[in-house]
């Protein structure tokens, strides 16, 4: 491992192509891509050196210039991890794109994904060969797309001794690194402007001052590489500081999430992230008898992020890996954005799990959050998130941005070099954001004995009877009620006849009595939390709306209810009749483009033979 301090400042300091170009002379794994239960490709630090400049000098071959954008959208972990290093190290911006997770939702997928095209005015498109087929379309609805190909078209090896028209060492800190658009859980997703300045601060405070790497850590990830925990945590955190990292395919995690942990087994993992729904699915769908196989006393660091951290879910998570030796210590619930690049604040290495228990009367009454003994009284719990890095501070500022003392409710403002300079082509969002006194980040919490307690959304937050309540504590309760899918119930307001109105909405199991779990969730929320709610609709698997990331999209979600659309998006569109013609009609759109711009391909050769 390369262990580098104190550089982030240099005018012309040293970016993430450059450590890569410092790791090709040492000897060692770098990554590690699985594939399947037995499958996987290693590749050392030359061969991600020598891929980077390969695929960087065809992207120049094909055009393509510093400062010019180039969407990703590849699902395979190692085309995307050496193709965004390969674009990095010319200067040419990537921008990580999600692939189509659902054919359901795929009408869906195409306008996200021209509206992501047309801000970031991306020139180029690189996917494989079965996204192309649905694809091709995007070049002729975005006015700045000229050119879609496949990765393949970056693999073609060049001549022993090629010489390179570009060097990494041309890139200053003031050049954007990427765009990193948001997931868009409480609005349209915004392109975060990503620099080399502001991306090696936040490494430097992830890797040295939180999680305190060493020569012994090894990275295990099946993150979503798209998303910034899993491309700024896992991807370019790794790859700056030389810490061998092993790739999990996400799909694989989500059929298999037992994968996970045997993974941190098998490559003696010491280091793992992973939102708090993934807590959840682990500890559900991993056998008892496999526990005591697993040697899980070598992790140190799990951390918890990218959602509201659920105390329940991440206790049980320890107690249930317990017998795999895993350390109470080394769950670490985190806090971070991608407006801050990425992380925010961490809990110390040492710290266990802290939980804060709140009067839930004076919180939800005067904003600020009274400790209580235990949880035996009318409480709420939140979870620390620990203390920003140093050179950053953060604050709580009520509506007037002053300043508000501990314990008091309010928005958490943060200040430090890991902000990034804004949102790309947003003026008036990144002045609405970006402040003189720091990101306003939209985030609710308070802190105490200078530690972070995160609460909720300002957006998502429920008013009833002039008292303020966070959703997760409304849906947390409901998640644990039998029949209810964990994870995927939203709570919200809506206008009534004298006040607004509560509303819950809940995926369900199959072969479930509505009226009975209907009547159970009225009756366990107000003895719960008082209150009681107006309307609870009742939905099948895949009805919620959610982020390319997998958070929960409530103001969408309300909106669909206003508009009594919910559940239509996605249920009804799951028939596979429904499938077949979305996807044959993006198919069709998508050679038709490739015959306007003369690409030949074995579809498009019929089309023009009519």
């Amino acid at each position: 491992m390369v262990k580098r301090k104190n550089l982030v400042r240099n005018a012309k300091g040293p970016t993430v192509p450059a450590a890569v170009l410092e790791l090709a002379g040492l000897s060692g794994t770098s990554l590690t891509f699985m594939a399947g239960k037995s499958e996987r490709m290693v590749c050392s630090y030359q061969d991600v050196f020598d891929e980077m400049m390969k695929r960087g000098q065809h992207l120049v071959d094909r055009g393509l210039k510093k400062g010019d954008k180039v969407a990703i959208i590849l699902p395979n972990p190692e085309d995307f991890v050496l193709t965004f290093l390969g674009a990095m190290a010319v200067g040419i911006v990537p921008v990580p794109m999600y692939p189509p997770l659902s054919l359901g939702k795929l009408d869906s997928y195409i306008d996200t994904s021209a509206k992501i095209l047309d801000v970031s005015e991306a020139k180029a498109l690189i996917t494989d060969s079965k996204m192309k087929s649905i694809l091709w379309s995007l070049v002729d609805s975005v006015k700045t797309l000229n050119d879609l190909f496949t990765v393949d078209k970056l693999e073609k090896p060049f001549p022993k001794n090629h010489s390179y028209s570009f060097s990494v060492d041309d890139l200053v800190a003031q050049d954007l690194a990427f765009l990193q658009f948001t997931s868009g859980s409480t609005s349209t997703p915004k392109g975060v402007i990503v620099t080399h300045g502001s991306l090696l601060a936040n490494l430097d405070g992830i890797m040295n001052v939180g999680l305190k790497i060493d020569e012994n850590d090894v990275a295990v990830s099946w993150l979503p590489l798209y998303h910034d925990m899993g491309l700024i945590g896992f991807m370019l955190a790794p790859v700056w500081y030389g810490v061998p990292t092993v790739y999990i395919p996400p799909l694989d995690f989500i059929k298999q999430p037992s994968r996970w942990m045997k993974a941190m087994n098998d490559y003696k993992g010491t280091i793992a992230f992973a939102p708090n729904f993934a807590y959840a699915l682990a500890t559900r769908r991993t056998k008892a008898e496999k526990l005591e196989q697993w040697d899980l006393s070598r992790v140190k660091v799990l951390g918890c992020g990218a959602e509201p951290n659920h105390p329940e879910t991440l206790q049980n998570f320890l107690d249930h890996f317990a017998p795999s030796g895993l350390r109470e210590k080394a769950l670490l619930p985190t806090y971070g954005m991608a407006e801050a690049t990425l992380a925010v604040s961490f809990v110390g290495l040492d710290e266990k799990m802290k939980v804060d228990y709140v009067d839930a009367e004076v919180y939800q009454s005067k904003k600020i959050a009274n400790p209580v003994d235990n949880d035996t009284q009318k409480s709420l719990e939140f979870v620390s998130c620990g203390r920003a890095f140093p050179e950053h501070r953060l604050s709580i500022i009520d509506e007037d941005g002053k300043e508000l003392p501990e314990r008091h409710v309010g928005q958490i403002l943060f200040e430090g070099p890991s902000i990034t300079p804004g949102y790309f082509k947003e003026k008036e969002k990144t002045a609405q954001t970006f402040t003189d006194k720091g990101l306003l980040t939209g985030d609710l919490g308070y802190l105490a004995d200078g530690e972070l307690y995160v609460t909720g959304r300002m957006k998502d937050i429920i008013i009833l009877n002039g008292r303020n309540y966070d959703p997760q504590s409304i849906e947390w309760v409901v998640q644990e009620i039998d029949g209810i899918r964990k994870g995927n119930v939203v709570g919200f307001s809506v206008p009534g006849t004298h006040s607004e109105h509560l509303v819950i909405v809940a995926e369900v199991k199959d072969d479930i009595d509505g009226e009975d779990l209907q009547n159970t969730i009225r009756s366990t929320v107000k003895e719960e939390l008082f209150l009681s709610p107006n309307d609870i609709l009742l939905v099948p698997r895949g009805s919620l709306p959610k982020t390319s990331s997998g958070k929960l999209q409530r103001r969408k979600t309300r909106q669909q209810f206003i508009d009594g659309v919910l559940g239509f998006e996605g249920v009804r569109n799951f028939e596979s009749k429904g499938k077949r013609l979305t996807l044959a009609k993006h198919v069709a759109k998508s050679t038709l483009s490739q015959v306007r711009h003369g690409i030949k391909s074995k579809t498009a050769k019929l089309f023009s033979r009519r």
